[in-house]
């Protein structure tokens, strides 16, 4: 299990606990949390779960994909060095303490 902070756009922030294997872009969609779509249900195919991680996640997480790297070519709000998709990580003990960070917009 994973304590994991989603900070939404507008600064609020709000820590669930993700069990093992869940997205966090399911962690997000099941908890109410504003700013991550998931139009396509965590498949890496539309880019509306964009998400900037804290430095830990950065440190821990696996490098992305080829496929998640050719969908952040197509994010509408800002891509930076640590955009991921919420989609594409899966939570475990290991990220226990991430912050991740909404942008704007997702579409």
């Amino acid at each position: 299990m994973a304590h994991i902070t989603y900070v939404e756009a507008n600064g609020q922030s709000t820590t669930i606990d993700l069990a093992d294997g869940w997205s966090l872009m399911q962690g997000a969609t099941t908890s109410g949390i504003e700013g991550i779509i998931g139009e396509c249900g965590g498949s890496c195919a539309c880019a509306t779960c964009h998400c900037y991680v804290d430095d830990f996640l950065a440190g821990v997480l696996p490098p992305p994909s080829q496929g998640e790297l050719d969908m952040l070519e197509n994010v509408v709000a800002e891509r930076r060095p640590n955009s991921r998709l919420a989609c594409q990580i899966r939570a475990s003990a290991a990220l226990d303490g991430g912050v991740i960070t909404l942008p704007e917009c997702q579409e």
